[in-house]
């Protein structure tokens, strides 16, 4: 596969790095939201915030590189309507990987506990105390997580749909399998 038609190793990294994060963070979420309270919880908190600040920070740095540098085109044979639902699912994926480590921190400040990355930089709160904006932003972060999920299994069914059945090499265009074409 040439270099014209994969992503650049930096864009690589950076997807990867961030759809880890975000294998890690979610069923951590779902799981920490049922337990009683206790320092355990506490602390799975605490590493949840950690999770979705970085993936904050480095879909920053991604979408910066994705701004400086364009993404190899899609094969000439997926259909308009495709090349469209990519689009918008693509933008959909960068949207949902922003607003929700922001609604986590907001519902974070809203609900009165700061958020300490990596327990040791102090983040400012962005709302000040509000019981009735951190139900709310709790609801918010639960849905958009949920709309996460929904937009990566149909990225992910897309790309291998593409690949396995249409033929067309998607998983090497983000770096799997480099070796064959």
């Amino acid at each position: 596969m040439s270099a014209a038609t994969r992503y650049s190793i930096p864009a690589i990294v950076l997807h990867w790095l961030v759809t880890l994060l975000i294998f890690v963070a979610f069923p951590l979420g779902v799981y920490m939201h049922e337990l009683p309270p206790s320092p355990t919880k506490i602390e799975l908190y605490s590493y949840h915030k950690w999770l979705g600040i970085t993936v904050l920070m480095l879909v920053a740095v991604r979408v910066s590189w994705r701004l400086t540098h364009t993404p190899p085109p899609l094969p000439s044979s997926v259909a308009a309507w495709q090349r469209q639902a990519s689009a918008g699912i693509h933008g959909l994926l960068y949207v949902l990987m922003i607003a929700i480590p922001l609604s986590g921190w907001l519902m974070s400040s809203a609900k009165g506990f700061q958020t300490v990355w990596f327990g040791v930089l102090p983040l400012p709160d962005l709302v000040e105390k509000n019981r009735e904006l951190g139900k709310l932003l709790t609801e918010v972060h639960k849905i958009l997580n949920f709309a996460l999920l929904a937009s990566v299994v149909m990225h992910v069914g897309a790309a291998l749909q593409h690949h396995f059945i249409e033929r067309q090499p998607f998983l090497q265009r983000m770096g799997w399998n480099r070796g064959h074409s």
